[in-house]
Order: C-alpha cells, then structure tokens, then sequence
C-alpha cells in the first residue's frame, strides 16, 4: 500500500491573519485554507478537503480549535476521518488520531476539544462584558450606520410612495432587512 498524502487544513478568523504561520513547518501535498470564524458553519474549504482525502492520507492542522466549531464537531470529523483510514495530526497539542486509538487518546480529544470550547466561551463572555462597559462609558457607539441621515430620510419618503423594498435595497447597496431596520 503507497504512502498516502500530507494535507494541510488552516482556519484564519480574518482576512487580516496570517494563515502561513499556522503550519509553516509543513511540507504539505496539498493544503486547504478556509478564512471564516471558528462558529461559521459554512467552510468551503474545509467541505472540500473532505471530498478530497483518501485512505492513507494525514489531515495535518495546527490545533483542535481551527478545525472544529465545537467539541461534538471535533469529534465528528476526527471519527469520519478515521473511519475513512484518514489520520489526523494536531500540532499543537502533538496528538494523532489513526482510528485504533485507546481510550485514553479519545479521552485527551474530548477534554482538550472541551478546554479549547470553554476558553471560546469565556472569551465572547469578557467581549460582550467590555462592549457593555464601553457603552456605559459612551465609547462604543456600535457599527457604523450604512445610510447617512440623507438616504434614510430620501428612503422612508420613497418607501411612503410605494416604490419597492428590494429596488431599494439594490439601490442603495443594502439588505431589504437593513431597509427594514430603518422603516422601524
């Protein structure tokens, strides 16, 4: 039986990270990027890796937490791969997943996969905490309005005349739910 291939997987959250330190050690056959949040379920690349692979391969990834949305996700796609005779690598908790794995190995996926959730969690907590202490101070002023008092104005009279909502929206590079938001 031939050698399988070495497949990269990297998830940067924003465009703006650097997603060639994540497994810049790597000498990958083939390497899928995918630039969405860790809580986007939609990750075309990640989708296309798994068509991808094929028995005999190594799924290389730079940790637990860029792979998975969470930790039924993480166990989801360890044990799919595994079950295709795929192994997966994390490197940075130096763990490899065959699929003959003893409990012990499946034991560490959950309790570090739990960790990497919980650290998640605390994180988005201590966000909302600061915003909602911004907004007391009055410096945060939330995101920014995508009509100027103008175009709100010139729409609510266009919307009182019957023009349509989605020839609105097109016009004024807009979602017919942000047309909404400023009708209420």
């Amino acid at each position: 039986m031939s050698k399988g291939k070495l497949i990269g997987y990297i998830r940067v959250s924003t465009f703006e990270q650097n997603e060639q330190r994540q497994l810049e050690s790597v000498k990958a056959d083939k390497l899928f990027i995918d630039k969405a949040s860790g809580k986007d379920t939609v990750r075309p690349q990640l989708q296309a890796l798994l068509e991808y692979v094929r028995d005999g391969d190594t799924v290389v990834v730079h940790s637990l937490d860029r792979l998975a949305r969470n930790l039924d996700n993480l166990r989801h796609l360890v044990q799919y791969l595994n079950a295709k005779d795929i192994k997966v690598h994390f490197l940075q908790e130096n763990l490899i997943f065959t699929g003959e794995d003893s409990p012990i190995s499946n034991l560490l996926l959950s309790v570090i996969g739990a960790f990497a959730e919980f650290e998640r969690t605390l994180i988005r907590e201590r966000q909302l905490e600061g915003i909602a202490l911004a907004k007391k101070r009055g410096v945060y002023k939330g995101r920014k309005r995508s009509l100027s008092k103008e175009q709100i104005e010139a729409l609510k009279n266009r919307v009182s005349e019957g023009e349509k909502k989605t020839h609105l929206a097109r016009e004024f590079n807009v979602s017919r739910e942000t047309i909404y938001q400023y009708l209420r």
